[in-house]
């Protein structure tokens, strides 16, 4: 069965609009678990735009499946995630002007912050994923700087404008899910996923997670946020 992280970022954005206590993502971490999530999502911006230091530090002690921490390769994340522990770090791009993540981590043009980071975070006992684009070069070289796990960027496939575009997207995420296999990496998957996409994606060959957020905290506005994780756990099943 292929897992579902839900990421929980934009229950924060929501909060943050206003700079108050509500909608909390603690909160919300606990009512999708309960609904079948099979671990917890965050993103902690080096501008602190959503999910900030206090989310972490709770959600590192209340949650019940998995937390994945996802943040950028610099000295500062490194820090906080050897102090916080969590049971994963995703590394991934971050620039500040982003609206969201335009892309995957270029892991050829690694730093040395990113090398001996990612060596202290495995010496920790924490699990490392890289969020890249599903090339060759690029799971390549994941596999040789330490990585156990890739998430493949799913962005260019979620954004294809016609049938065309969407088969050819589709087909560069089999590929790497395939090279990413042979290299004996996790095969994780996530970006711009919706209730219509997602259940293609779910015939990627080894896929074995998925980081979904976005279109579960939309859909909660009309469904309520139990009921969004439990249809996309059905798509999940119905199309594994």
């Amino acid at each position: 069965m292929i897992a579902l992280h839900i990421n929980i970022d934009h229950v924060a954005t929501v909060r943050q609009a206003r700079q108050i206590s509500e909608p909390d993502p603690v909160t919300a971490a606990g009512v999708v678990e309960l609904a079948g999530a099979d671990g917890i999502t965050i993103h902690l911006r080096e501008d602190r735009r959503h999910i900030i230091d206090r989310d972490v530090l709770i959600l590192k002690q209340t949650v019940q499946t998995r937390l994945n921490l996802e943040m950028a390769a610099t000295e500062e994340m490194f820090g906080i995630a050897l102090e916080i522990r969590p049971d994963i770090v995703t590394l991934v791009p971050e620039k500040r002007a982003e609206v969201t993540t335009e892309g995957g981590l270029d892991v050829i043009g690694a730093s040395n912050i990113m090398c001996d980071g990612i060596k202290k975070i495995r010496d920790a006992g924490i699990r490392v994923s890289l969020f890249i684009d599903p090339q060759e070069d690029q799971i390549n070289a994941s596999r040789e700087i330490g990585a156990e796990d890739v998430e493949l960027h799913t962005g260019c496939y979620a954004n294809a404008k016609n049938r065309a575009e969407f088969e050819s997207e589709y087909q560069r995420l089999v590929s790497g899910a395939e090279f990413a296999h042979k290299q004996k990496l996790q095969v994780n998957a996530g970006h711009g996923l919706n209730y219509i996409n997602t259940q293609r994606i779910c015939s990627l060959p080894h896929l074995r997670e998925l980081n979904i957020g976005h279109s579960i905290v939309s859909r909660s506005i009309f469904v309520g946020i139990s009921q969004a994780v439990k249809e996309m756990k059905e798509i999940i099943i119905l199309n594994s």
